[in-house]
């Protein structure tokens, strides 16, 4: 009967275990990092996700004021194969998985840009506002390994005022392959002149009207910052993630009075709901 109790119970945990694998295998991500939104469950065609999150942030490039900002969350995603088209909220764009170890991605968006009102102190007074714009992002990620434990992360962001690169390190935890779990990336950002003083330039025009010093900065290093991500389902259709961003800004962008402060940081959670 022992013999018999013990062969039973193998047999139901093996069951158990494949039913796991299986489920995870279904819903395998087309990369199993939880920065990267995967609505598709590892199947072809439309996928949607819609929700709500809260980010506390920095109020602008080198603020020193916080605030509260509440944005959409989710995308609408078509996948077929390796590849995925989205468009998430002001982005519109395809991410590819090569040889299970290179993602590569293309993305246009929508750049913002900055108020004089972002600044509920008045440090921007007499700035004007920043143009928006549309960026493009192209960017690869390549895995040391197929379960994408370990990756470099070549990142260039391009706009009417001047580019952004970034080359970093990340590390995945957890084991699943549905994009649940956390991450933590590690990157130094480099800027040309024209991006640098799209951020942190003051032309003699604003500097006659705001009272601050005349700057103007070269291209070069822009910071160091640290980047980490949560995501967990809670069930099949209900997911909720995470985010904390640090970036710490170097000698050339502290010198400018926009620079109130020396690093920029955020932290968000959100929900979304899967269809």
């Amino acid at each position: 009967m022992k013999r018999f109790t013990g062969l039973l119970l193998a047999v139901l945990l093996n069951a158990l275990f494949f039913q796991t694998a299986v489920a995870q295998e279904e819903n395998a991500a087309l990369v199993p990092l939880p920065s990267l939104d995967d609505f598709t469950r590892g199947e072809n065609g439309w996928a949607f996700g819609l929700g709500l999150g809260v980010e506390y942030e920095s109020a602008y490039e080198g603020s020193d004021e916080f605030d509260f900002e509440v944005d959409p969350a989710g995308a609408i995603q078509w996948r077929r194969g390796n590849d995925i088209f989205y468009w998430a909220g002001e982005a519109l764009g395809w991410r590819g998985l090569r040889a299970d170890t290179w993602l590569f991605e293309a993305t246009i968006g929508f750049d913002e840009g900055r108020e004089e009102s972002d600044s509920s102190d008045g440090h921007l007074d007499g700035l004007g506002d920043n143009d928006e714009g549309f960026e493009l992002v192209l960017q690869t990620r390549r895995a040391f390994s197929s379960d994408w434990r370990y990756w470099l992360d070549g990142r260039v962001i391009a706009t009417e005022d001047g580019n952004l690169g970034l080359f970093g390190l990340g590390r995945r935890f957890g084991q699943r392959i549905d994009g649940s779990g956390s991450e933590l990336a590690v990157a130094a950002l480099f800027h040309d002149s024209d991006y640098a003083n799209k951020d942190f330039g003051i032309t003699a025009a604003q500097a006659a009207a705001s009272g601050l010093a005349e700057t103007n900065l070269s291209g070069g290093y822009r910071s160091v910052g640290l980047h980490y991500n949560y995501r967990h389902y809670i069930n099949r259709n209900w997911q909720v993630f995470g985010e904390a961003l640090y970036e710490h800004y170097g000698s050339n962008i502290r010198r400018s009075p926009i620079a109130r402060s020396n690093y920029e940081a955020e932290v968000g959670i959100g929900v979304i709901y899967v269809f």
